[in-house]
């Protein structure tokens, strides 16, 4: 059973000064995981060979191909690079997660620099992807991957951190009926703000009413529970679940209290508050009248509380709400 979730990092943030220019990058979230992920750091260009510093590399576009060159001799990596990848992926330890340097030739998932040759040239486009990450990409289609600058903007890395930490408990799962129907259930709301027709797919692969052996069940599963995660919740449905919680105990407080909590689901309707303040006072209320289906929905913390941080940059895509 695993306590910390395994992510693979690009070396070069806050790890190893690894970069083509021999700096290493301060990244405060990264810096804040240190005690909570067990890291697995990767620097793809120094795994073929390149040394520190090291002229930059970039991706050029010929014949339809993208190769990664030497931006001053033309030297092409693309080969090594590739077999680079695949072999470390094909090796790493289960996975939950990656965090990928941002516009790297190597490791960038999006907005790399294409040019049409090495040397002095005008940018084709910004539209590439790194070598490596387009093959993380390939091998882990539906995994939490990230770039360690939209990772700094608040809703994108709350979505992060509640998949990595999603796919970590099940990961942790014994091949059981029982364990998969105990993990779905106290998955019930959080899966409810995600994907409710996927929740229900979901469903009734736990439910086995054809009585298929366990092993596919879990197989089908994850492939639910890889298109459940795979886009963040809007606003709308975290309202409707919080709701749906408010209602185990609406019977039982008074209009004040009743009041403070409709309030405050205004406020997060207008962006005024995160969802942490509203999933608080539920948590709170839930151990006050003892409901203990309540207490175990990993809604109410889906990663530790003191990764609950309310830091934003504004940069980033911002989820649709």
């Amino acid at each position: 059973m695993r306590e910390k979730p395994r992510i693979v990092v690009s070396k070069c943030l806050e790890f190893e000064a690894c970069r083509w220019n021999g700096l290493k990058i301060s990244n405060p979230i990264i810096s804040q995981l240190m005690s909570f992920i067990e890291f697995i750091p990767v620097c793809p260009e120094v795994g073929i060979g390149l040394e520190i510093p090291r002229d930059p590399i970039r991706l050029i576009e010929r014949d339809n191909n993208t190769l990664l060159v030497d931006s001053s001799t033309e030297e092409d990596f693309t080969e090594k690079m590739k077999i680079f990848s695949q072999t470390f992926l094909e090796n790493l330890p289960q996975i939950d997660g990656f965090i990928m340097k941002t516009r790297s030739p190597s490791c960038g998932l999006t907005n790399v620099k294409v040019y049409p040759k090495a040397g002095k040239a005008m940018v084709l486009n910004a539209k590439g992807v790194g070598l490596f990450a387009q093959a993380v990409k390939d091998n882990f289609p539906l995994a939490a991957i990230e770039d360690e600058g939209r990772i700094l903007n608040l809703k994108i890395r709350e979505h992060f951190f509640t998949k990595v930490y999603t796919i970590m408990r099940y990961h942790n799962l014994p091949i059981k009926m029982a364990a998969l129907i105990e993990f779905h259930a106290r998955n019930k709301y959080l899966f409810m703000a995600y994907n409710q027709i996927e929740l229900k797919i979901a469903g009734k692969i736990v439910a086995n009413h054809e009585k298929a052996p366990v092993e596919k069940v879990f197989e089908d599963y994850q492939s639910s529970l890889d298109r459940l995660l795979y886009s963040p919740p809007k606003k709308t449905t975290h309202i409707n679940v919080l709701q749906h919680i408010f209602g185990y105990f609406s019977e039982e407080l008074n209009l004040t209290e009743k009041a403070i909590f409709l309030n405050l689901l205004e406020q997060y309707r207008e962006l005024q508050i995160p969802l942490v303040a509203l999933t608080s006072m539920l948590k709170s209320w839930a151990a006050r009248f003892d409901q203990k289906y309540i207490l175990k929905q990993y809604y109410l913390q889906p990663y530790p509380k003191e990764l609950q941080t309310i830091f934003d940059s504004g940069k980033g895509r911002m989820y649709e709400t």
